[in-house]
């Protein structure tokens, strides 16, 4: 049955929505960034670029390093940014835009997201990167969807709930694992760790300006928490929601971050910029070759 135009939304070019692409215009692999502006930061290192096109806060670059067709864009933001991006990417991927009906034979796209961090580890410090192992959602985005966690990925889960005491509150925190297969590309080059993916940048993170937080403990029960040789490295506001989607929907995906602040040592990156930068150069020959 086809699905109907309230549901896949395409505009008056045969462009999807939000994303405002083509299916053609997608590359299979694909880098994600938060911020619009960082799209022509990466595509600075492509050799070409053969599509530029906007809408909102969703930048897209397709281009070329080599033979590599790649793609770079912009989500903005947040859980809720994801929702729309991966549920686009996955559309323009895997539904026939002409009939609207899902295609026969699925293709899985190679998402790696280059973002910025907060260290949770005070040997982890301004301008190093991490790749992330698996994502905790302290959002709620993946319980609007049918999605079950493997074995040990609910074993990690439970010792986390236990820890932080997370359990029976007003929280329910969901896990998701990194691609397999793209973390071990970069095995040699970076820290791994548990992502925590938070639904917003003050209070779900523990920062206190003028509002009062419910949960004050809740840095030092994330750094200390450890399950099955892994450790809480990191948070931010994307990963969980990327890994919990790529995995229902089919998709390969990686977070690298470059820490900018560590809230441990209570530090700032001096130059952030420098350190996207490097993040780009470090990690764009490996995601060429893919």
């Amino acid at each position: 049955m086809p699905i109907p135009s309230s549901e896949l939304i395409i505009n008056s070019r045969g462009a999807i929505y939000h994303l405002n692409l083509k299916p053609e215009e997608l590359a299979d692999t694909v880098i994600t960034v938060g911020d619009p502006n960082r799209v022509a930061s990466v595509s600075s290192y492509f050799d070409r670029i053969e599509y530029q096109g906007s809408h909102r806060e969703f930048v897209t670059h397709t281009g070329y390093i080599g033979h590599k067709r790649l793609s770079v864009i912009s989500t903005g933001i947040g859980p809720d940014n994801i929702d729309i991006a991966f549920n686009e990417l996955d559309a323009l991927t895997n539904i026939d835009f002409e009939s609207r009906k899902i295609r026969d034979q699925k293709k899985s796209l190679q998402i790696i997201r280059l973002g910025t961090t907060g260290s949770l580890q005070a040997d982890l410090p301004v301008d190093s990167l991490v790749a992330s192992t698996f994502g905790i959602g302290l959002d709620n985005l993946m319980h609007y969807y049918k999605y079950a966690s493997n074995p040990e990925e609910s074993f990690i889960l439970g010792e986390f709930r236990e820890h932080t005491r997370l359990k029976t509150s007003a929280i329910q925190p969901y896990i998701a694992e990194a691609s397999i297969r793209l973390l071990s590309a970069f095995a040699d080059k970076m820290q791994h760790g548990i992502t925590i993916t938070c639904p917003g940048f003050y209070g779900p993170q523990g920062r206190v300006l003028r509002g009062p937080i419910a949960f004050p403990q809740l840095i030092d029960s994330l750094s200390s928490f450890t399950s099955r040789g892994h450790r809480v490295t990191n948070f931010e506001m994307e990963t969980s929601a990327m890994y919990g989607l790529g995995k229902l929907l089919g998709h390969h995906c990686l977070s690298i971050s470059v820490i900018v602040a560590n809230r441990i040592s209570k530090t700032f990156s001096p130059d952030g910029e420098a350190a996207v930068d490097q993040m780009i150069r470090s990690t764009i020959g490996i995601i060429a070759n893919l």
